[in-house]
């Protein structure tokens, strides 16, 4: 307090410690929320703070110089380590390391009870390094992800009961009954999440057999082999994620009845084609593909697709878009989304522009007649003419519309002659006879 513009505190005398005076229960909630370098320094402050860090449930430690001190450091603050249970451990090595302090560091965390495994060798060369399959003894578990240079060998399943999310990211597989062993002993297993990018991988048939798999998303760099491909056996999915999975001979996908949402982009040059004939009881759909490259089933219906979300940046697009239309009777919401950045607009139109015509449907979709509620358009280019013949038979069609809305990007100066071309085509689309009387029409700029 200021008394008379001087302080009240008296001389040598110092301000007050009440952070260490606070409960321990929320001293080590605060502690948590810090990086695990500036918790430990927390030992030099008082004799309370000396072996409070100790108790810390959560720890993290990432190498950045000496590779050798770094391991050194982790082994021994986890030796002195107290707290009875572990709820997090992350380790992140950027240099190439002995593996057997990996064991070490595992089989520490396993027998504190570990709920949370996170390994992350970011290695910019070297040799895989093998995670020991045999720690896997202590139920505990419950969040395992592993990244880049880990190499999985389970000759046989392993006790993992209490996992239930699952990262693998950029991993090497021996083959594949170590994908089947690993992913057999997480009979509870909810979430996974796997990436393949690894040119050495030893799997050819990556079967995913989970039972009580709730979200899976999957990507994949990996140049296929031939006779490779994916099955995935998951009743109880919920959500799919495919991207970027490109030459394989087969990607069948087994009883997806449960399956609520999925999104699926760069899936192409499958023989057998049958991803999107597995969709058919999604609710919402999120597909960025292009119709020359893959093979749709025209028999399939969409019952239960009430939202669709259509990327218009791939050749021919508007074919794909007439299929789904047609295959979703009940659907209420269409979403396109075209270039994402400027850069991307001029690429385009120089390579595609002209290419193919949209042919108009015979008959008008039933959920345009009955069900279409929302039509959303998302940088709009209106670089060709087969855009403004699809948005208008919407308008046209769409006898239950109640809001139309198109945004565009900017416009660069050295391109303000494209800013005609958008004007001419939103007052030609505001002057479309709607069905929908009550329908309103939005134009947006970002």
């Amino acid at each position: 307090m200021e008394q008379g513009g001087k302080s009240s505190r008296k001389p040598g005398i110092m301000s007050e410690d009440r952070i260490s005076e606070l409960p321990e229960v929320l001293l080590l909630k605060i502690l948590s929320s810090l990086p695990t370098k500036l918790v430990i320094s927390t030992s030099v402050l008082s004799n309370r703070w000396r072996s409070l860090w100790k108790m810390v449930p959560r720890l993290e430690f990432e190498s950045y110089r000496n590779i050798y001190e770094f391991a050194e450091n982790v082994t021994r603050s986890l030796l002195s380590h107290k707290a009875p249970v572990l709820e997090s451990l992350h380790l992140s090595v950027r240099d190439q390391f002995d593996g057997v302090y990996l064991g070490i560091w595992a089989t520490i965390a396993f027998a504190r009870h570990v709920r949370e495994f996170v390994l992350d060798l970011s290695f910019c060369h070297g040799s895989q390094i093998r995670f020991p399959s045999s720690l896997f003894c202590f139920d505990t578990l419950e969040t395992l992800k592993l990244m880049n240079y880990v190499y999985l060998d389970f000759p046989s399943p392993v006790s993992m009961k209490s996992l239930r999310t699952l990262h693998l990211l950029s991993l090497v597989y021996k083959g594949d009954e170590s994908v089947h062993n690993l992913l057999s002993s997480c009979p509870n297993l909810e979430h996974l999440v796997l990436r393949r990018g690894f040119s050495h991988d030893y799997v050819k048939t990556f079967t995913i057999e989970a039972p009580s798999l709730k979200t899976l998303s999957l990507s994949d760099s990996f140049r296929a082999r031939e006779s490779s491909g994916y099955v995935i056996k998951a009743p109880s999915l919920k959500y799919l994620g495919i991207e970027s999975v490109e030459g394989y001979e087969f990607f069948l996908i087994e009883n997806a009845s449960e399956l609520v949402e999925a999104s699926i982009r760069n899936v192409s040059k499958i023989v057998n084609e049958k991803i999107l004939g597995s969709l058919e009881s999604a609710k919402r759909l999120s597909l960025d593909l292009s119709p020359l490259k893959i093979t749709y089933p025209t028999e399939v219906m969409y019952h239960q697709l009430v939202y669709l979300e259509m990327h218009t940046h791939k050749v021919e697009w508007w074919n794909l878009l007439t299929v789904m239309l047609d295959s979703s009777p009940k659907l209420q919401v269409l979403k396109l989304i075209d270039h994402e950045t400027r850069q991307e607009n001029l690429e385009f139109d120089k390579r595609y522009t002209d290419q193919g015509e949209w042919n108009q449907p015979k008959y008008v979709p039933e959920c345009l007649m009955s069900h279409l509620e929302t039509f959303m358009w998302k940088n709009c280019n209106w670089g060709r003419e087969e855009e403004k013949e699809v948005a208008t038979y919407i308008l046209r069609n769409a006898g239950q519309l109640k809001k139309a809305t198109f945004s565009t990007d900017p416009i660069e100066s050295k391109r303000l002659c494209k800013l005609a071309k958008r004007s001419k085509m939103r007052n030609e689309l505001d002057g479309v006879v709607r069905a929908s009387s009550s329908s309103h029409l939005v134009f947006e700029f970002e």
